[in-house]
């Protein structure tokens, strides 16, 4: 007869060390004791009994912990240790990522510890959900962001002002001693920094940074918004002195080691109120239907040298920010709007591409390198226009000329595969005050269109040349665009079916001709801006990568951004690596590259959101004296808050909160983008035709509330009785 084999758990020792396994394998989890014991060798009297005492021996080393309801756990003290950088969310919630780790870590705000967006924390993972997704708590703040809060300031006492923050990733007011601050008045806007956060206290210790303003007036307003982007309102000293330290002299030098291109018919074209002018064209016949186009570039880098003060601060700037009434520079004044400016009638340093093209575009010849231009007539957009137009004025060979490959080009460009987006922007009429008055639409003409296609050539060409040399790759700073993301393009493609749009292609150039074939068909009706606007959401983000895969929705296999180093630092790198290049230099360092691609592309967004900032901000200035009025609009978006609707001859942007939808239990459902009412099915989804009342305008939360009217000309009013506000044709099946 076999003997019975000896179970290893039989034993205490053995029993505890396969439970202490349990725990230290699986941190997160918590675990009972039925399941401890069966789990270890059996869940009998005896096995139970056993487990029991190795438990209240571990609750006692204060190894484990109870959480209530006989749920055991790994002591938060004994968890491992993580490390990173939280990024609030406007609820409160944080999420934090380490490399360690196969995904961001949820931190409810309850388990924050007082952590703020941007501080390094250490934290700890405290469970794992079936689908994957990491919740953990926050264990110490180990380093507090120096980000910059702005807020509206409230003497509280003779000791106290209390600081109600702008942004909503700062969930808490900042309190300020007034013994130290004497100077800040109720109603001021403040920039202040957290000092500290202690544990119990229902607020941080701030640090007074600057008076802003009064709340209300346009320049603190403006310069809130860009400190709540942690983006800078101005210049360091020892940056404005390095740029008025510059010799902007052009000396024999210069002249000997550049083309001169001074003699060759050189304009510009910019919008009307632009102060700096970092590209010109340049344009003249060099035989029977042949012609030489310059593309020619304000020369930064010939003034701002690698590691230098100034570089250094374009470097952390990354770009130009374009609020709604201002710009913040890249760089000083000193240099954006005099050395580097292309201003008529003066001599100009550039970096130039040079193409012979002839009327079939074919480019016969193409030369990079530095030159020294002069600009014979400076053209706002709607001068040069005119020209196209009519046929008539100054420089109109060379503008006509000029078009007329522009023209070409953008056929030919279409024709290969490229996207056009055409979608409405809206810009406000401003007082002296910065005050908005009206709404008008940027419109985008064949001026606009003759500037972008040289820019796109010139762009193109440098990618391809600095790219590869003898077919082996070299290291350069490309701007790619990856193909659209197919799950928001089938949801795009679904969304587009209820308004008689059906869209078949599935990849490559079949999208892109029969893409651009819808937005031709929508031109004008009704949906066209909200087919527009969910279109490019459906798209990819443009980035910066030395990794190059194209760009999708230009149709180039190589691309790159030349054309704009006053007011983007990706432009400084390509100029650098260009003449690099050219001197016969060897592959640049591609590591270094990709940070600095990964850094000017996180800056870009940060600025676009800057942006938006502002426009929000002026939106519901623009609607405060207008409370109570209705206005006609379509749905342009939905999340699990509210209804988001845009205003048909204004694109002003608010919110219908959910709780606000009279009538019903609406709620969102993310898989189908929609939301439904429970009891009566009816469904709001993009597009909708609404009428919306304006119920608030909160200028400080840049918030803008709306309350339905009409859905589809149905009257909400007359109907709320009746519990089926939102009676339509289409129901939730």
């Amino acid at each position: 007869m076999a003997k019975k084999r000896k179970n290893i758990r039989d034993s205490f020792s053995d029993r505890a060390s396969f439970i202490v396994g349990m725990f230290r394998e699986q941190p997160e989890r918590k675990f009972t004791l039925k399941a401890l014991a069966a789990a270890s060798g059996g869940a009998d009297k005896v096995g139970r009994n056993m487990t029991k005492s190795i438990i209240d021996t571990l609750l006692e080393q204060g190894y484990i912990e109870c959480e209530g309801r006989g749920n055991y756990s790994l002591s938060r003290s004994k968890l491992p240790r993580y490390q990173g950088v939280a990024d609030m969310s406007n609820n409160g919630n944080l999420y934090v990522s380490s490399d360690e780790l196969p995904s961001d870590v949820f931190i409810h705000s309850r388990n924050s510890k007082h952590a703020l967006n941007g501080d390094k924390v250490e934290f700890v993972v405290t469970h794992t959900a079936r689908t994957g997704a990491l919740e953990g708590e926050i264990t110490k703040v180990l380093e507090r962001c120096e980000r910059c809060y702005a807020g509206v300031a409230e003497v509280v006492s003779k000791s106290a002002i209390v600081v109600a923050p702008d942004s909503r990733r700062m969930p808490a007011n900042i309190y300020l001693s007034r013994k130290k601050y004497p100077k800040v008045q109720t109603g001021d806007k403040v920039a202040v920094r957290i000092a500290e956060w202690y544990d119990g206290d229902e607020m941080p210790v701030g640090e007074l940074v600057d008076i802003l303003g009064t709340t209300g007036d346009n320049d603190a307003e403006m310069h809130a918004i860009l400190l709540e982007y942690d983006l800078p309102y101005k210049f360091e000293e020892d940056v404005e002195r390095a740029a008025e330290a510059i010799d902007g002299t052009i000396t024999e030098r210069d002249y000997a080691e550049r083309r001169d291109m001074r003699d060759v018919p050189t304009l510009t074209i910019d919008p009307a109120d632009a102060k700096d002018f970092d590209d010109a064209l340049s344009v003249r016949s060099v035989g029977e239907g042949k012609w030489e186009i310059g593309v020619h570039i304000a020369d930064v880098t010939h003034y701002v040298r690698p590691g230098g003060t100034i570089d250094e601060e374009a470097q952390s700037r990354g770009t130009s920010v374009y609020l709604v009434d201002r710009t913040i520079p890249m760089l000083p004044e000193r240099l954006s709007n005099e050395l580097c400016s292309l201003r008529p009638h003066e001599q100009k340093l550039c970096f130039s591409a040079v193409f012979v093209i002839d009327e079939k575009l074919k480019i016969e010849k193409e030369w990079f390198g530095r030159t020294v231009i002069y600009s014979d007539r400076r053209f706002t957009y709607e001068e040069a226009q005119s020209v196209i137009e009519s046929g008539e004025g100054d420089m109109k060979e060379e503008i006509l000329t000029l078009h007329r490959l522009a023209q070409a080009m953008r056929k030919e460009r279409y024709r290969k595969g490229a996207i056009a987006f055409d979608r409405r922007e809206a810009k406000f009429h401003l007082d002296e005050n910065g005050k908005p008055t009206g709404v008008y639409f940027k419109v985008q003409k064949e001026a606009n269109q003759l500037i972008e296609e040289f820019m796109l050539l010139a762009n193109r060409r440098v990618a391809t040349f600095c790219a590869k040399k003898n077919g082996k790759p070299r290291t350069m700073v490309f701007r790619v665009h990856d193909e659209p993301n197919s799950e928001k393009f089938e949801r795009f493609r679904t969304f587009i079916m209820r308004f008689g749009h059906l869209f078949k292609a599935q990849k490559g150039l079949a999208v892109a001709k029969e893409l651009n074939q819808l937005m031709h068909d929508v031109k004008g009706k009704a949906e066209e801006n909200v087919v527009g606007l969910l279109a490019i959401r459906s798209m990819s983000k443009a980035v910066y990568t030395t990794e190059n895969i194209g760009h999708y929705g230009l149709a180039f296999p190589y691309y790159t951004h030349f054309t704009s180093p006053i007011r983007r630092y990706p432009d400084m790198m390509v100029h650098r690596l260009l003449q690099h290049y050219l001197d016969g230099g060897k592959s640049a360092n591609r590591d270094y590259h990709e940070a600095m691609c990964e850094h000017s592309s996180e800056r870009e967004v940060v600025a676009a959101e800057a942006e938006r900032a502002s426009i929000k901000y002026k939106m519901v200035e623009f609607m405060v004296d207008k409370i109570g009025q209705e206005f006609d609009g379509r749905v342009s978006g939905l999340s699990e808050w509210g209804v988001f609707v845009e205003l048909e001859n204004s694109m002003v942007e608010g919110m219908v909160a959910m709780r606000d939808i009279q009538g019903d239990y609406y709620r969102f459902d993310e898989a189908h983008y929609e939301v439904y009412g429970h009891a009566t099915g009816n469904v709001i989804t993009l597009g909708d035709k609404v009428r919306v009342k304006v119920k608030s305008a909160d200028l400080r939360r840049r918030m803008l509330d709306f309350t339905f009217a009409e859905i589809d000309g149905e009257r909400v009013d007359d109907i709320e009785e009746d519990l089926t506000p939102l009676r339509r044709s289409k129901k939730r099946k």
